[in-house]
Order: structure tokens, then C-alpha cells, then sequence
């Protein structure tokens, strides 16, 4: 290592106590993290493009600096589905480091590793304080059943007021409105357990009808509207 020669010429000074990293928690422990391989942790981040036109939450199980486990999600660009299929390939295996500095193809995937990566490095993960973390699968929770997104989408307009079009529940498909035009409940149909039981050999439109559900004070409703067409 070549130094200038000012530091060449100064007397050495002997340092004192070796002050390490702080601990940080990870999986019921408290470690000095000091190389990668340390880090460990469950949790989730979220990210956006540069134009805002789209958001990713990136969800990662990582064990001993490896990412074992990861779930893509995305949402406002239909290019982002294609790029997240291929950080999901990209991403399984690396060790963080790694991912922080791997093209995820898409911005918005990018900017949520990037976040993600400060939350596990510093020690604010989901899994912090549980003995042992959370088995890699854990991420498949988050979607329920039907191994979907939970995804919200209502649009609106001061002239014609709200419309409900997809809930968590799944899709809207009808929107229950009292004497005074207020929404006093939804119908919803779980497209995930549709799909099921087509799988399984449903016709169709049974499948629809046995995957649809209300919410609400539905059955007080004096009008049902199709948020879609109405």
C-alpha cells in the first residue's frame, strides 16, 4: 500500500481497545456481523421506478448470506411481470451482496433490493427475534390459498364517485348501494379457488358461482351495480 509522504514521515501511535460492530438481531441472536456470510433474516421491501409508473414488494429468506428464498411481486407495468419473472431466477442463490449488485432487470425490483438489503443489514427484519427465523416457504403465507397477490384497485371520479374493481377477496363484480347511492357492500369472486376448481373439473359457471362471495350489508341493498358497466 503506498502512502503519501507526510503519513511516511509521522511516528506510529498504537491504537487501544478493538471497538467491533455493534450486534445486530437476527434469528432470536444477536451477532457482530462482519462478513456477509453473518446476515441472515426474513422480510420485505418495497421499490418503485424512476418515472413512478410502477412498484415492486420484493419479499427474501435469507440464511448464513445466501437468499434461499424469494417472492416478486409487482404491480402498474405490464413489463414488470416479465422482470420479475427473471429476478425470481436471478435472484435465488446469490448472496446479498450479490443481488445489490445484479441488474433485476427492472428498476422498481432493483430499488426494492436496494431497500431491502438496508432492513437485513442493520437488523430490521420480520424475523429479528424468532429462535431459528422463518422456514423458507414462509413468503407463500402472504398470498393465502390461492396463491395470489392481495391487490387493491378502486378508481374514482368526483362526478360519478367511487367503483370498486378488485378487493382482496378477489375480484369485484358487484357494488351494493343503499336508497341515498351509498356503497353499503361488494361482491367479490376469489379467482384463485375458481381456477381450482376448474382445475378439478368444474364447469365454469358453477365454479364462478361457487367461488363468489359478499361482503357488507349486502342483502339490504336496494341496487346492485356492475362497477364496470354502471
Amino acid at each position: 500500500m503506498n502512502t503519501t509522504a507526510e503519513i511516511t514521515n509521522m511516528c506510529p501511535v498504537a491504537k487501544g481497545a478493538y471497538h467491533g460492530p455493534a450486534p445486530i438481531p437476527e434469528e432470536g441472536k444477536w451477532v457482530q456481523a462482519k462478513e456477509i456470510k453473518d446476515i441472515s433474516g426474513f422480510t420485505h421491501g418495497v421499490g418503485w421506478c424512476a418515472p413512478q409508473q410502477g412498484a415492486c414488494k420484493l419479499t427474501l429468506n435469507v440464511k448464513d448470506g445466501i437468499i434461499e428464498e424469494a417472492l416478486v411481486e409487482t404491480l402498474g407495468c405490464s413489463g414488470m411481470t416479465h422482470s420479475a419473472a427473471m429476478a425470481s431466477e436471478i435472484l435465488i442463490g446469490k448472496t446479498l451482496l450479490e443481488a445489490l449488485n445484479t441488474d433485476l432487470v427492472c428498476d422498481a425490483i432493483n430499488t426494492a433490493m436496494r431497500e431491502l438489503f438496508l432492513q437485513i443489514v442493520y437488523g430490521r427484519t420480520q424475523s429479528a427475534f424468532s429462535e431459528g427465523g422463518l422456514l423458507v416457504g414462509a413468503s407463500l403465507e402472504d398470498l393465502g390459498k390461492g396463491l395470489r397477490s392481495q391487490v387493491g384497485t378502486m378508481f374514482a371520479t368526483k362526478e360519478k364517485g367511487p367503483r370498486y374493481l378488485e378487493m382482496t377477496e378477489g375480484y369485484c363484480s358487484r357494488m351494493a348501494l343503499n336508497a341515498d347511492n351509498e356503497i353499503i357492500g361488494y361482491e367479490f369472486i376469489s379467482l384463485g379457488k375458481m381456477m381450482d376448481f376448474i382445475k378439478g373439473g368444474m364447469d365454469a359457471n358453477e365454479a364462478m358461482k361457487k367461488a363468489t362471495g359478499h361482503y357488507g350489508q349486502w342483502d339490504a341493498a336496494v341496487k346492485y351495480i356492475d362497477p364496470r358497466k354502471e
